[in-house]
């Protein structure tokens, strides 16, 4: 265990990106030669700027560790950051690279598509912009997402985890779908390393090629997951670990405006538990209530603005569950 101050609750490791998402538009979108929306506007994203953002906000002391170029946009998220109290020791500057900018068409019904550059930042983070420094810092190391930066492979990856662990964190993942044909196989080392997972339904199907919930959360518990948080979409999460399997209900009543960032909002409240000392079917619930609330707003980081939103939620759901 390092005797270095633990100064952060966690650190979040990944992409941080400018965002420009158009809604509503339909699939017609290029049938109209002058298609108007209701609003085009920059905000910050990325799976790690979004967890960095909503942990803050829940009132933890949480680190950005991204890499970002020295250009407006990647002024824009240091801005974003300092306004939200996110430590950026481990953001890296490198004047070699052009910060990520992503448009992201969302539908009416909050159905979204992103259109991405592939020489971003986003692309072109690897282990020589990773602070392990910085790792002796903070209690939670959360790897925003699994396959998001390409870089990050599995080994590299394995190498970070274990770095991690030496430093007696606890280390948690979120994923997206393999960007370029990755398989189970392929961070298989890194996942034993992993104490919570937290794929969605339809991303653990495409990585174990299993169909039923039971097969898809037993397979990725038995390459060492300790505890296996699968979003399951509307009905909530299916947690699997050492004591069995089990489903957390989702909040009731919500009609989703927009779903860009749930996942990381659901990340964000789980680990926002874990420091509460919430034991998991708590952070579920925690989790649950923080991802109600983003998607019944437009964008990752515009639904929650502090720990009350979320504590009233959570209040909300536990009398419906009553």
């Amino acid at each position: 265990m390092s005797k270095v101050e633990k100064k952060l609750d966690v650190l979040c490791l990944g992409a941080a990106v400018v965002d420009i998402p158009l809604r509503p538009v339909s699939r017609e979108i290029f049938d109209i030669e002058s298609y108007p929306v209701d609003q085009i506007a920059m905000a910050v994203g990325g799976d790690a700027m979004n967890e960095s953002t909503i942990i803050s906000r829940l009132g933890f002391k949480t680190g950005l560790m991204a890499a970002i170029g020295d250009d407006a946009a990647g002024a824009f998220i240091l801005r974003s950051c300092k306004k939200d109290h996110i430590d950026t020791e481990g953001v890296t500057i490198d004047p070699e690279l052009n910060t990520s900018i992503n448009i992201g068409l969302v539908t009416a019904d909050g159905e979204r598509t992103f259109i991405t550059n592939r020489n971003g930042s986003l692309w072109k983070e690897n282990i020589e912009h990773v602070n392990f420094e910085k790792f002796k810092e903070a209690k939670i190391l959360s790897l925003a997402s699994i396959f998001n930066c390409p870089l990050l492979d599995g080994k590299t990856l394995e190498k970070i985890f274990r770095f991690a662990k030496e430093q007696g964190m606890t280390i948690t993942a979120d994923m997206i779908k393999p960007r370029l044909g990755e398989t189970l196989e392929d961070i298989a080392g890194a996942l034993s390393y992993v104490d919570y997972f937290f794929p969605n339904f339809d991303e653990a199907c495409l990585l174990t090629g299993e169909t039923e919930e039971e097969k898809v959360a037993d397979k990725l518990y038995a390459y060492g997951v300790k505890n296996v948080v699968m979003k399951i979409g509307k009905r909530g999460c299916y947690i699997r670990n050492k004591d069995g399997a089990m489903i957390v209900p989702a909040c009731k009543g919500i009609t989703a405006v927009d779903t860009i960032g749930a996942g990381d909002n659901f990340a964000s409240g789980f680990i926002a538990g874990l420091l509460q000392g919430k034991d998991i079917k708590g952070c579920a619930e925690y989790a649950n209530c923080t991802a109600a609330i983003a998607v019944q707003h437009p964008g990752a980081t515009s639904g929650v603005q502090n720990v009350g939103m979320v504590e009233d939620m959570l209040k909300k759901y536990k009398e419906d569950y009553v």
